[in-house]
């Protein structure tokens, strides 16, 4: 299949269930990038364009929703999860609303634009707010499921979408979305790479080098970052006794910091976390994801790591 970023996919979910008159849907000034104007080419008389005001359009959002809306509010991450941070908390979470954040342009591959739009610590802002639920898709297929369950779920989720054409991991045919589970995408005894978002099929890869070295390598993508599926990474930990984890955000807060909390508190083992702890700089997106360790070669090295310190 063609590749094909997560935020297109995201507009075209909204178009695609927008048919439900409960669902409104807002933006600060960058439908055509948030792909938003997807759905507003449908359904014009249900968006709305705040402008740039990203902190109103949260406040907005949560007060269409004690309205009973379900409401979906658009912008990149950084000004999202980074600017808009004091609304998403208070007039968001502590709420417990039913508003969907569709936080778009996240991680390094955003590319040329460079450090102040790459929001790498989106995941973790999120993460510490109580209610808040996040989904990192890792594809066209998941991410329309993810909207799907988004929109079915009753309270406040952060959804997590990049600029970049990746790969389709998942089968069309048989792939099912569940919030709060991850997927086996493939099974293994000696280590296990857990990723999410862009780095599903780069964890995928990584899979297949470390077979043709002789290493077995299980490979759980975590779409749901919270809640997390800690069944599976306990089974996981226990099974392998090695993990690597890999996301394209800092290694403080995201996902490896998750499954380091529910390995530590339950079946410790040996991990090796993949990320970064330094900020974006403007470039190809290939090329920064190669410069920063964001690929399968380093994630079988990693892997091999963690399985030494068994």
């Amino acid at each position: 299949m063609a590749k094909k970023a997560t935020r297109e996919s995201y507009g075209e979910a909204l178009a695609k269930f927008g048919a439900n008159e409960n669902i409104l849907v807002l933006d600060a000034d960058l439908s055509k990038s948030t792909k938003t104007d997807t759905f507003k080419k449908v359904y014009p008389e249900r968006f709305i364009n705040v402008g740039i005001a990203e902190g109103n359009m949260m406040t907005v959002a949560a007060g269409l929703a004690t309205c009973g809306k379900t409401v979906f509010a658009s912008s990149f991450a950084m000004f999202a999860a980074g600017r808009a941070f004091e609304q998403v908390r208070n007039s968001i979470g502590y709420t417990n609303l039913n508003v969907k954040i569709g936080a778009t342009h996240a991680g390094i591959s955003v590319g040329e634009d460079g450090a102040s739009h790459q929001c790498l610590e989106d995941i973790g802002l999120m993460r510490t707010i109580p209610n808040m639920v996040i989904i990192n898709p890792a594809d066209d297929i998941e991410t329309e499921q993810a909207v799907k369950a988004a929109i079915e779920h009753d309270g406040p989720v952060y959804m997590r979408f990049g600029r970049l054409a990746v790969e389709t991991v998942n089968d069309p045919a048989t792939y099912k979305f569940e919030l709060g589970k991850g997927v086996t995408l493939k099974d293994g005894r000696d280590v296990t790479i857990i990723a999410t978002g862009l780095m599903v099929p780069q964890a995928v890869e990584a899979g297949k080098i470390l077979a043709e070295q002789g290493i077995d390598a299980r490979v759980i993508n975590i779409h749901t970052i919270k809640p997390i599926d800690q069944e599976l990474i306990i089974k996981a930990s226990k099974e392998t006794g090695a993990i690597v984890t890999a996301e394209e955000h800092y290694i403080m807060g995201g996902l490896g910091s998750a499954v380091a909390e529910v390995v530590a508190q339950n079946a410790p083992c040996p991990m090796r976390i993949i990320g970064t702890d330094r900020f974006g700089k403007s470039g190809k997106p290939a090329e920064l994801l190669k410069e920063y360790g964001l690929t399968a070669e380093n994630i079988a090295e990693k892997a091999k790591e963690a399985m030494s310190m068994k």
